[in-house]
């Protein structure tokens, strides 16, 4: 087992990502794990992400506040508001964005894969929405 206590999380910086505070829970310098990372954020009122994709399949978890999320893939673009416990996935190559439009922090958990080596290619589960728009 590995415990990462949460006055020791390692912080990080994110690439577009604007008044927020990011802190490493488990996997890369937060400790070991093969397969995935953690992360948790805090986003500051008018803080938010760019609108940028990733080959890398993501998962979020609100844990406080209200986070709105807008995805966009193959054009189509969606924005959803999550609360408490609510949780999102965005499938690899679709573009995502996270903003906090309201007037108090938002706590944001995140998990997604580690990088794969160089020159794998990554093999994308569809959602089910993405298996109904395949012919």
């Amino acid at each position: 087992m590995h415990v990462t206590r949460l006055d020791q999380a390692p912080a990080y910086e994110a690439p577009n990502h604007f008044d927020m505070r990011c802190l490493r829970l488990q996997g890369k310098e937060a400790g070991p794990s093969a397969q995935m990372w953690m992360g948790m954020s805090q986003i500051l009122p008018g803080g938010h992400t760019g609108l940028d994709g990733s080959p890398i399949e993501k998962l979020y978890l609100v844990l406080e506040g209200q986070l709105h999320v807008v995805s966009e893939l193959e054009g189509q673009r969606d924005e959803q508001v999550l609360g408490p416990y609510d949780s999102c996935r965005f499938a690899p190559g679709e573009k995502r964005q996270l903003v906090n439009r309201s007037p108090r922090p938002v706590l944001v958990a995140l998990v997604m894969a580690n990088a794969p080596p160089a020159g794998t290619e990554l093999i994308p589960s569809p959602s089910p929405i993405e298996k109904q728009r395949q012919p």
